[in-house]
């Protein structure tokens, strides 16, 4: 395991940040972690890369125990309020973090463009990083937190500020890391971002750990269809064992079916024929990470 949390507590006085955390990141794992703010996400990323302690339980990294400076050395992060040095330009701070690494010069040199080029930064290395805007500012962030060829990376809203074209090279970026090996912990509230990006996703609620698993476990099918005809039904149609009701999609109508869903979606595609009705649209309807997670956050209780 890349990462093993074993009942992580962190106790700031009266408030109880994490109230008992367990969780495991297998490596090679695109992994989301969601919550609201105050929910505990900051703490746990500070305790796993060594920043903070603990107040009980046990946390461990690459198989040694949080903070261990050998592992520090394989990890890459991006906070997510970063303040990178303004006098610098790109490849000079990159030069810098580099060095802090102990990356050789020469290696320095060929990783440094190859980055620029990569996060879209070629053709500004005598900007200095003040006129950088926010989005060429995340880029450069995330260029530093991959400049040693990290195994693991832990990033903190890495596309805050992005504009939609940066944000789908940050997603092929990340996806390309991962199919080299590298591990993936991202902190992010844009949650359709995540549902695309993520295999795997765990919900922070309080300090507690209150859903986690696949991104497609998290967004199974609902009992729902949405449905359109090339005429609307009549009005006090009478369908055996569903309903039919409006929908926000123009044109669809949304269909309720019974616990017999496969049984059931056979017998409304009988109704509709035996009436004449022509079916233009058919699509089973999924639930999404916004729809799961707005109602966590709704709901009093935690959800395991």
């Amino acid at each position: 395991m890349v990462v093993t949390v074993e009942n992580l507590e962190k106790h700031y006085g009266k408030l109880h940040a994490l109230g008992g955390v367990s969780l495991r990141v297998e490596p090679g794992t695109l992994f989301g972690l969601l919550g609201q703010n105050g929910a505990g996400k900051t703490t746990l990323i500070k305790i796993l890369l060594g920043l903070v302690a603990p107040t009980a339980g046990s946390a461990t990294l690459l198989g040694a125990p949080v903070g261990t400076v050998a592992v520090r050395r394989e990890v890459g992060y991006l906070p997510e309020d970063h303040r990178l040095p303004e006098y610098h330009t790109g490849p000079s701070l990159l030069h810098f973090y580099g060095a802090l690494q102990g990356m050789p010069r020469r290696e320095r040199l060929v990783r440094i463009p190859y980055l620029l080029e990569l996060l879209g930064l070629k053709g500004r290395e005598k900007l200095r990083v003040r006129g950088y805007s926010k989005g060429m500012k995340q880029r450069l962030g995330l260029a530093q937190a991959l400049m040693h060829k990290p195994r693991v990376l832990f990033l903190d809203e890495p596309t805050d500020g992005v504009d939609p074209v940066g944000r789908r090279q940050i997603r092929e970026l990340l996806l390309e890391e991962q199919r080299n090996g590298v591990t993936v912990f991202v902190n992010s509230h844009l949650l359709g971002e995540v549902e695309q990006l993520c295999d795997r996703v765990a919900i922070l609620k309080k300090g507690l750990l209150v859903l986690q698993g696949t991104v497609a476990e998290l967004t199974r099918s609902k009992g729902s269809w949405l449905v359109a005809f090339e005429q609307s039904p009549p009005e006090g149609t009478a369908w055996q064992g569903m309903r039919l009701e409006a929908c926000d999609r123009p044109g669809l109508t949304r269909l309720h079916l019974e616990p017999n869903e496969n049984q059931a979606i056979d017998t409304f595609l009988e109704q509709a024929s035996s009436r004449a009705m022509r079916l233009r649209h058919l699509e089973r309807e999924r639930g999404t990470l916004e729809d799961l997670y707005l109602e966590l956050a709704d709901r009093g209780g935690a959800a395991q």
